[in-house]
This record gives structure tokens, C-alpha cells and sequence, in this order.
């Protein structure tokens, strides 16, 4: 799950990308309404965390361009700005949620977790597809209610294709909701990923469909092959 944060200080912008990374997400960085407009608009987020105090263009004109061009990424606001008028004018131009400075981070990220799910049509926190389980809270994934030791590279992999269970997910969308702005994106990196994870689940469990990407069934034929 990639995530995009847009907020100029520094300090804030470091410790939410470290409790986001704890979490088992990826980040981008942004300081200024241009940049962040610009990422948010040609990148692929699974949610935004939007300051709205940003130089070169405030974060609610951002966020008015973001609707107008039809991006519906899901998007938390963040701002030290309390007053319930600030808030109602977030809402309507198209947030998703509001949190206010000072905030605790653990709320962050389960707001930023809440977020995700709903927008993949996923209310509950567990997330089950065949004998596999995934629990987002937790940040553990089960096979028949056994958990499965992940590396966060190949939970982040089977967090994705869970939240999109029953569709196919081509390579090139696993590459960019997987990894963060400087890490490598590499088609066979990424092969060699999903090569573990069957080793770890089952040849069964991943499926590939050739020419289109890769995909979790979401049903009985859902259930994986017995890992060996």
C-alpha cells in the first residue's frame, strides 16, 4: 500500500512516513501544493495525507483540483486549523477525513488503514479470501489460522492483492503501490517476491494470468495449495 504525504514540515513529515513504513505502507514525500498536485495527480496512491497550510498552492485548492480532474484517492486532511467551518469546507471540497494538530500517530494510521479498506470495499478489519486471512490491524497474514512469518516487502504484496481480491492486478500496478519514491522497480524483483510468497502458501495461492497480472480469487477457488 503506497501512501502519499504532503506537508512541509519537515519533522512531522519524517515521523509520519516512519510510523506509516512501522505499519506496513509505503510513502512519498511532498513539501509544496505544486508538487504535491502534480505527484497526487499522475502517481498511484492507495490514500493522501494532506497538510493544508502548504506554500505555492494552499491544500484545499489542491485537493478542488484533485476532484475536478476526477482522482478519488482517498484523502485525509491534516491541519493545526480546529475550527468547524475549516473542517466543514475540507469535507466539501472532497475529504475524506479530518484530523487536527496535534494528533496522536497511532490515530493516524488506523484512520489512513480505515481509509484503504473502504475504499477497496472492505469494512472490517479481517479480510479473507479462501483459507487466507489478513488482518490489517494486526499486520498478519493466515494460512488456515496458521500466521505466515512476511518480510514488510512481501506483506505489503499480499496486503494489496487482498484489498483487491477478485481482480487482476497487472505488474505495473503491483510495482507502484508497492514500493516508496527511492526504492528500485524492477518487474523481475517483483516476480521473485511472488516466487517466495507461493513457496510460503502455496503454488495455488497467488494465481498469474498470463499477459494480465496477478490475482487473490475471491471464493472457494480461492483456497490454496497445501505449502510445502
Amino acid at each position: 500500500m503506497h501512501i502519499l504525504i504532503v506537508e512541509d514540515d519537515a519533522r512531522i513529515a519524517a515521523d509520519i512516513e516512519k510510523a506509516l513504513s512501522a505499519a506496513g505502507f509505503s510513502s512519498e514525500l511532498s513539501a509544496d501544493g505544486e508538487d504535491a498536485w502534480f505527484r497526487g495527480d499522475t502517481g498511484a496512491f492507495d490514500a493522501i495525507i494532506l497538510d493544508l497550510g502548504l506554500p505555492k498552492m494552499d491544500g484545499l485548492a489542491v485537493l478542488k483540483r484533485w476532484r475536478a480532474g476526477g482522482k478519488q484517492t482517498p484523502v485525509l486532511i491534516l491541519t493545526a486549523r480546529g475550527a468547524w467551518p475549516e473542517r466543514v469546507e475540507g469535507i466539501d471540497a472532497g475529504a475524506d477525513d479530518y484530523l487536527t494538530k496535534p494528533f496522536r500517530m497511532e490515530e493516524l494510521v488506523a484512520r489512513i488503514r480505515a481509509l484503504v479498506r473502504r475504499a477497496s470495499g472492505h469494512g472490517a478489519a479481517l479480510i479473507e479470501a479462501g483459507n487466507l486471512t489478513l488482518d490489517t490491524v494486526q499486520m498478519r497474514l493466515s494460512n488456515r489460522g496458521v500466521p505466515v512469518s512476511l518480510s514488510p516487502l512481501e506483506y505489503r504484496l499480499m496486503s494489496y492483492l487482498m484489498h483487491q481480491k477478485g481482480r487482476v492486478v497487472p505488474p505495473t500496478e503491483l510495482i507502484e503501490h508497492l514500493y516508496g519514491d527511492d526504492d528500485a522497480r524492477d518487474a523481475n524483483a517483483l516476480e521473485a517476491v511472488i516466487t517466495r510468497l507461493r513457496k510460503k502458501l502455496g503454488a495455488g495461492a497467488i494465481e498469474t494470468r498470463r499477459g494480465f497480472g496477478y490475482c487473490i480469487a475471491d471464493g472457494p477457488e480461492a483456497v490454496p495449495d497445501k505449502a510445502s
